[in-house]
């Protein structure tokens, strides 16, 4: 199971909880997650947020920027897509459990769940992409 894109070693919860922050409201300061959040109840000091933040950093997750020129202030970005970082993780449970085989890791996340119509056929869509891309050349 071939992963595309960079990845993110080994992200905690609480990366993760800050990660999805920056998801959604794109880039931010320190102050900016903080606030987003303690209206999810989470309160995290300051210096929590920004040694999280450098960590994710160091592992290629959240790229940074200065927005000041004395360099106090920084705007955080994601560097990785929760789609680039589920892909990681999954090759990664894939590999540790499944041998590197992706359909045991399918077939245990699709088996007994429900499913609109639209993702049905998504998924349809995408098998057919992943038939198509595997037949032979005549």
């Amino acid at each position: 199971m071939g992963s595309s894109g960079p990845s993110c070693p080994n992200v905690s919860d609480a990366e993760l909880d800050v990660l999805k922050v920056l998801w959604e409201l794109g880039p931010c300061t320190v102050r900016d997650v903080e606030a987003r959040l303690k209206r999810r109840k989470r309160r995290w000091a300051y210096t929590t947020l920004l040694t999280l933040l450098t960590r994710l950093r160091d592992k290629g997750c959240v790229a940074s920027e200065k927005t000041d020129k004395a360099g106090a202030a920084h705007l955080f970005r994601s560097a990785v897509s929760r789609e680039q970082l589920l892909r990681s993780g999954l090759a990664g449970l894939a590999d540790r459990m499944c041998d590197g085989t992706a359909s045991p890791l399918v077939h245990a996340l699709v088996q007994g769940q429900r499913f609109s119509p639209e993702e049905i056929s998504y998924f349809r869509k995408l098998l057919d992409e992943l038939e198509g891309n595997a037949r032979p050349e005549d």
